[in-house]
């Protein structure tokens, strides 16, 4: 299913260069999203890894409440149980907003305070060189929309957009309606992940549509967990039954009993010679890698 809709199935891949040699680095940001449960940590931390591989600098943003991409990059356990999310360091949102989280309704603070440090401050190194920050959840309960720390953390999705010469790959959790527009400004790709199930291509196709809506060019299809023919043709009937999506490419992931074995940590994964998985999610690489390059060509 490794196909592109807009242009026909094609396989070629460019070699691999410096990121710099084949897009505009500063333009070069991946969301990842869809069902909670269908892999999206996963890939998220194997994606990077793999650009990393390729000496590309890349940043992963965990921006899930249950904070696995530390585990899935293959950080230490000791090191990973230490990490405080951003929505969650009282003095880092006060130093920044002027107001401590959870401090009362109807005090004055900073909308749109400077975050520029952040990366450099609270970002720390994973295995092959990948930096990685948590961010958090974006939505505090009972704390409403308009609180310190939204503000703090949309403040910081505008901030990593403008970034430049990082790869940027950010894990979500289900969807992407709460990150909003803060979000999607900078972010060219969308990687829906999806399994073979009902509820997961129904949660894929919503994220897909509301990532049109915000405008993200470049919206992909990842089918992971996929076992065989049966898998591909149930997601593709349920597409077609609930309106299906223009994709700007899709992708089977094979179902990977190696992935569930070392699970949360990709590592050993990424030591397999003979992964079908791996090699898939490679290919998911350097399908991103492609079209952003052919999108930076068209422009130039």
């Amino acid at each position: 299913m490794c196909d592109d809709t807009q242009e026909g199935h094609r396989h070629d891949h460019h070699p691999h260069t410096p990121l710099e040699q084949r897009a505009k680095p500063d333009e070069f940001r991946v969301v990842i999203t869809g069902k909670g449960g269908v892999g999206k940590t996963s890939l998220t931390a194997l994606l990077a890894r793999l650009l990393a591989r390729d000496a590309y600098r890349v940043l992963a943003l965990d921006a899930d409440p249950q904070m696995n991409l530390p585990y899935a990059l293959g950080l230490p356990d000791d090191r990973a149980r230490t990490l405080v999310p951003l929505s969650q360091n009282p003095d880092y949102v006060e130093e920044k907003t002027g107001t401590r989280p959870g401090a009362g309704w109807g005090l004055f603070f900073r909308l749109n305070p400077d975050v520029a440090d952040v990366v450099e401050r609270f970002g720390v190194v994973a295995p092959d060189g990948v930096r990685l920050l948590v961010m958090g959840n974006t939505v505090q309960p009972a704390a409403g929309c308009l609180c310190p720390e939204n503000s703090l953390l949309a403040a910081v999705a505008n901030a990593v957009s403008l970034r430049r010469g990082e790869a940027i790959l950010l894990d979500t959790q289900a969807g992407i309606e709460h990150f909003g527009r803060a979000l999607a400004q900078g972010f060219r790709h969308a990687v829906v992940v999806t399994d073979p199930t009902f509820n997961g291509v129904q949660v894929a196709l919503h994220a897909a549509r509301l990532a049109q809506k915000l405008q993200i060019p470049a919206i992909h299809l990842a089918v992971n967990r996929v076992r065989n023919d049966g898998d591909m043709d149930r997601v593709s009937q349920i597409l077609e039954d609930h309106g299906n999506f223009p994709f700007t490419t899709r992708h089977l992931l094979p179902y990977e009993e190696q992935l569930l074995q070392s699970e949360p940590d990709v590592g050993p994964l990424l030591a397999s010679s003979n992964s079908t998985f791996l090699r898939a999610v490679g290919e998911l690489r350097d399908a991103l890698l492609r079209v952003e390059f052919e999108r930076w060509h068209r422009a130039s």
